[in-house]
């Protein structure tokens, strides 16, 4: 009987990107899926240190499995990656004893031997590499969690060191890969039927950069279109780095989302600089004016830190007035939590956390009401949609996205099942809109 393995994720989509390929590698070793993270032989942990939450979640997580493995006479193997792995290397040992592996974000391929060298040795395993030894992981088998979605890694790590960042420290400086292996593994993704990609970068917008001394998005934008891929969807965008040729190629190419991502992060130019962000408001809010005249119909999502050390009141105001201005459909908003190893750490903030809190409290409040606002303007609208399933509270109802990345639910047609649906798009004409979410029905049958 083969062993087990069950793989949790934490974080960004790099992170679940990376999740498939550790699938597709414990795959390939003879493994099969696990149920449960208890019942499973091998139990791999992909995690972000982006965050305080995700740091203690999967702390928390990893010290509930050593009663697990004590109890089992097999044992069970556990192993940490991710960010948080290469972070903290041979000192996750100590705060978790009974990990058996920990692997950085540079050698997920090397995943299988460690195990293996763990399970010889019966003793824990590190290897963090400062780079990566091997190119993209896209070049691993994969086991895709949708048949017709893909993650396209495009570029991988990030030269921007925002104050309060890690990733730059954990994922390294920014590599862009050649252009023909995106277009290549494109062309072989539409061969199996894969409907939607999602091009991956910490910053996709600078592509190019380290290969050509200048980014090239635009061009990575028209030759994955020109594949005959359906749907293309991409993240994450810096502003600074949006150039006006992206946002022509968005308007331009039919495949391409009507969904951007561009993380704000502030609406205040003193704390835009102490973040290392090299943009003011004023260029935001010129960008997002010339993505909504270029893209009327635009869905456009953020990031938003509150509590940033030392903002005030002031500095807060002005990112209200941001995010009035910017009519975000969906907004990622956060209080601020300091990072070892940023310069943002380093800073004193004397505000009283209650008064962070509050603040949090409005933000979230004026995004929930522009959301609201921009899906109210839906309705009446025929919307194409990719349905991925069902919903989780009704399985007669299916679910999907729009161009805008917008959840819909639809009643399932009569005389048809769920699996008919799933991995395909339709017309679906919205008559209802929530903050989160549009109802309708199906234009087709």
């Amino acid at each position: 009987m083969s062993e087990t393995y069950y793989v949790r994720t934490f974080g960004c989509q790099m992170n679940k990107h990376d999740s498939e390929r550790v699938t597709g590698l414990l795959r390939s070793s003879g493994m099969t899926p696990g149920t449960t993270l208890d019942s499973a032989d091998v139990v791999v942990f992909l995690t972000c240190c982006v965050r305080e939450n995700a740091d203690e979640r999967l702390r928390g997580q990893v010290a509930s499995l050593k009663s697990v493995k004590t109890a089992r006479s097999g044992g069970q193997l556990i192993a940490v990656g991710g960010c948080i792995g290469q972070r903290d290397g041979e000192r996750l040992l100590e705060q978790l004893p009974h990990v058996d592996v920990v692997f950085g974000t540079h050698n997920v391929a090397h995943l299988p031997a460690l195990l293996e060298a763990a399970r010889s040795a019966r003793r824990p395993v590190v290897e963090v590499l400062d780079q990566a030894a091997e190119g993209f992981t896209s070049d691993l088998p994969a086991e895709r969690e949708h048949p017709w979605h893909a993650w396209v890694p495009i570029t991988v790590g990030c030269d921007n060191f925002c104050s309060y960042c890690i990733v730059p420290h954990v994922r390294g400086r920014e590599r862009s890969r050649p252009l023909d292996s995106i277009v290549s593994e494109t062309s072989a993704l539409v061969a199996e039927g894969v409907l939607e990609i999602t091009l991956l970068g910490q910053n996709v917008n600078s592509y190019g950069r380290d290969l050509y001394g200048e980014p090239r998005f635009a061009e990575v934008l028209r030759a994955v279109a020109a594949t005959g891929i359906e749907r293309i969807r991409f993240a994450t965008s810096h502003p600074k780095d949006l150039s006006d040729a992206t946002i022509e190629a968005m308007a331009e190419l039919p495949a391409v989302a009507r969904s951007l991502h561009l993380p704000a992060q502030s609406g205040s130019d003193r704390v835009l600089a102490a973040m290392n962000r090299r943009y003011t408001a004023a260029d935001y809010v010129s960008l997002v004016d010339r993505l909504y005249a270029a893209l009327p119909d635009l869905a456009l999502s953020t990031d938003i830190i509150v509590g940033f050390p030392g903002e005030t009141e002031e500095d807060f105001e002005a990112t209200m007035a941001l995010v009035e201005r910017a009519r975000y459909d969906q907004a990622f908003t956060f209080i601020y939590s300091p990072r070892v190893g940023t310069p943002a750490a380093e800073l004193e903030d004397p505000t009283p956390r209650e008064v962070v809190q509050e603040r949090f409290d409005r933000l979230v409040a004026r995004v929930q009401a522009s959301a609201l606002e921009k899906n109210r303007a839906l309705v009446g609208t025929a919307q194409r949609v990719l349905f991925t399933g069902v919903s989780k509270r009704d399985a007669s109802v299916l679910s999907g996205r729009t161009e805008g990345n917008k959840v819909v639910h639809v009643p399932l047609p009569a005389g048809s099942s769920a699996e008919e649906w799933r991995g395909r798009f339709a017309e679906v004409r919205i008559d209802e809109a929530q903050t989160w979410f549009l109802g309708g029905y199906t234009l087709e049958a």
